[in-house]
Order: structure tokens, then C-alpha cells, then sequence
């Protein structure tokens, strides 16, 4: 035992002889005495102490194994290739503010499909020299991150939303298998 531990324990039993001093001295005082009201002070500096005796019994309990460590989540740069899992049409909503009102160049897209009140991870490539306008439908084929949990809840004809960051930016239907 350290030196730390030792005074604590020492404080504690110092604290209990104390309150149980008090009490015993409580229960033979008249009522309305002084002596009486310094017992039920001495019984109350008790409590605070309270909270570190049940953090020791608790820590004498037996503890459960932890858990295996579970594999790092799947990101789409561990993924590699592109593979489409889907085929979408996709309408991009317009913005806010008309400054930012402009079509969406080449390259990937990383997003949320929402679908009722659940989100899956996905992504999108507009392929180089084409843009996506505004307003207007597009076909893309899109990649889920765990397809195996995502593909059974976008059947042919459902429809979804695109979530980025806290916005949703575009509405999208499944379409058919090309």
C-alpha cells in the first residue's frame, strides 16, 4: 500500500469513528441541545466520504472480460477500384444562396444516401469534361461502403435523399439495372 493509499484509508476510518461517535452521542442527548445538534454535525461529516467507499466496493468487484478489439471501419480509400453497387437517377436541389448555384464538376463525391431515418455511406464519379446541373436528372452509378447492409434497403423505384455534411443537396430515385 502507498503512502497515498494509507492516508486515505486512515482519513476514512478517522471519518467513520467520528460519525458513529456522533450518532451514538445523538441518540442519549436531550432534544434542542447543543450537545444534540454538534452530534448530528459530527454524523454528517460522514457524506462526503460515502462517495469514495462506494468507488472502493465497486472497484472490488470482479471485472468482465473487454471485449475483442474489433477491425478498423472500412473507408472507400482502404476499398481501392470504384465498383458500382447501384444505379440512380440523382436531381441536385438548388442552393441557398445563388453564388454557389453552379453544376458540380468531375471527379468523386462522398456522401450519405438516406433512405426513411437511415444513412448509408456511398460515393459517386462524374466522369472528366461532364458537370452535373442543377435541377436537371442525371444517371450515376453509385458505390455503397457496406453494400451488404445497404443494398436490400434501396429496392428498384425507391426513393432517397443525398445527405453531405448537415445538408441535404439532391434527391435521387433507383433506377434498373443497366
Amino acid at each position: 500500500m502507498t503512502k497515498i493509499q494509507f492516508r486515505r484509508k486512515l482519513i476514512v476510518i478517522i471519518l467513520l469513528c467520528v460519525a458513529v461517535t456522533g450518532a451514538v452521542v445523538r441518540h442519549y442527548a436531550e432534544r434542542g441541545t447543543t450537545t444534540r445538534d454538534i452530534a448530528t454535525l459530527l454524523m454528517v461529516l460522514w457524506v462526503p466520504i460515502i462517495g469514495n467507499v462506494i468507488a472502493w466496493l465497486i472497484g472490488k468487484l470482479p471485472r468482465r472480460a473487454p471485449r475483442p478489439v474489433q477491425a478498423e471501419p472500412a473507408t472507400f480509400d482502404a476499398l481501392g477500384a470504384f465498383t458500382p453497387h447501384l444505379l440512380a437517377n440523382i436531381t441536385l436541389r438548388p442552393t441557398a444562396l445563388p453564388v454557389h448555384d453552379v453544376p458540380l464538376a468531375a471527379g468523386e463525391y462522398r456522401c450519405a444516401l438516406v433512405i426513411d431515418n437511415q444513412g448509408f455511406s456511398a460515393r459517386w464519379f462524374v466522369p472528366q469534361g461532364e458537370v452535373l446541373e442543377r435541377g436537371k436528372a442525371h444517371s450515376l452509378d453509385i458505390e455503397f461502403l457496406t453494400p451488404d447492409l445497404a443494398k436490400p434497403r434501396f429496392p428498384q423505384g425507391a426513393d432517397f435523399r443525398v445527405l453531405v455534411g448537415d445538408s441535404f443537396i439532391a434527391d435521387g430515385r433507383v433506377l434498373p439495372p443497366r
